[in-house]
């Protein structure tokens, strides 16, 4: 494969320039269409656009090339002076570069106009030497024709290639389109061609989102600079536009070249340094302001994926291959998203987490790396909630070890590190302050006792009774798990996120609300009773029985059933209904808000 991309670098170059393009002007000829141009018509229009767009563009360069040539060495004396300077500061480092760069240096710093000296002879007299110049003959005009077509035939003919191409795949869109949809997977026609409907337009728009933004950073540089009295300002605007679909490094490209020419042409720094601060205005403005409202923050690539894909295009294509490095990644990823054989791209290249965020927490339970788990919670938290987060993270990951436990696929040492973990994260969240200090070794994982053992904790803080009876009617929450471990877990969750959103929540176990209560405990500051069970199919007849006891206990409270299966095995709840129940949850964050209606 690699020697087919290496060897085919000729042809599949400017093939896949055409299938790229195509992704660009693919809506110009939908809206030529819709105007009632025939399909040919359509195309060939588009294609004469951006050749007629590319010829102007390109004979504006070569121009602006051609003007920076000649004035080179109007500034010789300049950046010999400047170089001077450099190897100076750094100690004549500069100077004693080898290679390009040091004969570049030598050709500048070399004096200039200097006389030559006379040659001694044999005989004793001293004569000037003879300067002599060898010139090639002059070429006739055939020969200087042949010589010009050699050098412009190579980019004409993959400029060819890449227009012809490009037709026809605009004209076989849909036939491109079909037989993608059969190697994708044509046993399900509907969910393919939507699949590939949409594969197709991601494509399209993030390709236009980003050639448009390329052009406009480029004009912004282009202006910028021509105000500042850089000169071959379009030059630099339109390689900031090309070299800015190389990511990270492609704009620091053209901002090196266009500030080594202001310093070339200034005799101080100022207009180097006033370049360059307009290249980190310019990119702090659009990655950081314009691009995450058009196509987000990034491409769907992971960082390192984009590097390496640079790096592995650049080798297999050169520079063709650098700028296309990030557009043909893309597709692969797309690709991968859609085509089951094709997964592993998308897993290694996509931005997208291998992980989802239960099975990460429960890799890095395993791991016993609750800091990183701490760290990526309060990541989440800063636009969900900790119930949210409960709901979406921290039940899931705990069924995932319930599984592990349940199979005894899990050692004595990772039950350690999963107990300790949990707790770690729980305190943290619930804002403990000493979450971080180190606890005794034991096993409390594989007995459930994690929510016993985060209940005392809460009780050493808050003491026996989990706060004081001096608080109005009406204002405490009581939480009851039913029966199982899990339960008391699931029950020191839920009263964690009712504290964390100042509700008075206290839990009690069956046995503990079978005994006299506590002196001085009135049923009146109860308002809301909340029974909790994670095992709803085979807690009906226990939670129906609780729902009657409490409601004969303590009949002014509101009665709330939570009830919380497992993510992973998706029961059918229908048959749990609960008449005597007020409001029946199936989320921290549904009962929650509950709470915090039923408290106003």
């Amino acid at each position: 494969m690699l020697a087919l991309l290496y060897f085919g670098r000729d042809v599949l170059i400017p093939i896949t320039l055409a299938f790229i393009l195509s992704f660009l002007l693919a809506p110009f000829v939908r809206a030529l269409r819709h105007l009632g141009l025939g399909p040919t018509t359509s195309v060939c229009a588009s294609v004469l656009v951006v050749t007629v767009s590319l010829v102007a563009i390109g004979a504006v360069l070569v121009q602006q090339v051609g003007m920076m040539g000649a004035s080179l060495p109007k500034y010789q004396d300049t950046i010999a002076a400047k170089i001077e300077i450099l190897n100076e500061l750094t100690r004549g480092t500069i100077g004693s570069l080898g290679g390009p760069a040091g004969d570049l240096i030598d050709h500048f710093t070399q004096e200039n106009g200097a006389a030559p000296q006379p040659v001694q002879l044999a005989d004793g007299t001293a004569r000037m030497p003879v300067l002599v110049e060898i010139h090639e003959p002059a070429l006739k005009p055939f020969q200087l024709l042949a010589k010009v077509a050699a050098s412009v035939w190579p980019p004409l003919e993959t400029a060819g290639i890449v227009f012809v191409v490009l037709i026809f795949v605009l004209l076989e869109h849909e036939s491109l389109r079909d037989r993608f949809i059969r190697l994708a997977g044509g046993g399900d026609l509907r969910a393919t061609t939507l699949a590939v409907n949409d594969a197709g337009e991601r494509l399209s728009r993030f390709f236009i989102s980003q050639f448009l933004v390329n052009i406009a950073t480029g004009l912004a540089i282009w202006l910028g600079l021509a105000l500042l009295g850089v000169g071959q300002a379009p030059l630099w605007g339109a390689m900031t536009a090309v070299l800015r679909f190389i990511p990270y490094v492609g704009v620091w490209m053209a901002a090196v070249c266009a500030t080594v020419l202001a310093a070339a042409v200034d005799p101080g720094w100022s207009l180097a340094l006033m370049t360059l601060g307009l290249f980190l205005a310019v990119e702090i403005i659009v990655a950081q302001t314009i691009e995450p409202k058009l196509y987000g923050h990034t491409t769907g690539l992971s960082p390192l994926s984009v590097v390496v894909s640079a790096i592995f295009w650049s080798w297999i294509w050169g520079p063709v291959g650098l700028v296309l490095s990030t557009p043909l990644t893309l597709c692969l990823v797309v690709a991968g998203r859609y085509i089951r054989a094709l997964k592993v791209l998308e897993i290694m290249f996509g931005e997208l987490p291998a992980l989802t965020m239960p099975q990460n927490f429960y890799q890095r339970a395993l791991s016993g790396d609750a800091h990183e788990i701490v760290t990526s919670a309060k990541r989440y938290m800063q636009h969900k909630s900790l119930a949210e987060y409960c709901d979406g993270v921290l039940l899931p990951a705990l069924h995932l070890a319930n599984f592990d436990l349940k199979d005894a696929a899990i050692t004595a040492d990772e039950e350690e590190k999963v107990t300790s973990s949990i707790i770690a994260v729980i305190e943290a969240l619930s804002g403990n302050p000493k979450w971080w200090k180190k606890r005794k070794r034991s096993t409390v994982l594989t007995g459930g006792g994690i929510g016993r053992e985060l209940r005392e904790s809460r009780i050493s803080d808050t003491g026996k009774y989990q706060g004081s009876f001096d608080v109005p009617a009406g204002s405490v929450v009581l939480s009851v798990p039913l029966g199982s471990q899990s339960a008391e877990l699931a029950t020191e969750i839920l009263v964690r996120i009712l504290r964390e959103q100042k509700i008075d929540a206290r839990s009690r176990t069956m046995d503990e609300l079978a005994e006299p209560p506590p002196p001085g405990a009135s049923p009146e500051l109860v308002s809301i009773v909340c029974l909790v069970s994670v095992d709803p199919l085979n807690d009906c007849d226990k939670m129906s029985a609780a729902l009657e006891k409490m409601r004969a206990r303590l009949p002014h409270c509101k009665q709330f059933a939570l009830l919380l299966p497992s993510p992973f095995e998706n029961p059918d709840l229908k048959t749990c209904v609960f008449p005597l129940a007020d409001h029946v949850s199936r989320s921290y964050d549904d009962i929650l808000h509950a709470c915090q209606l039923t408290m106003k």
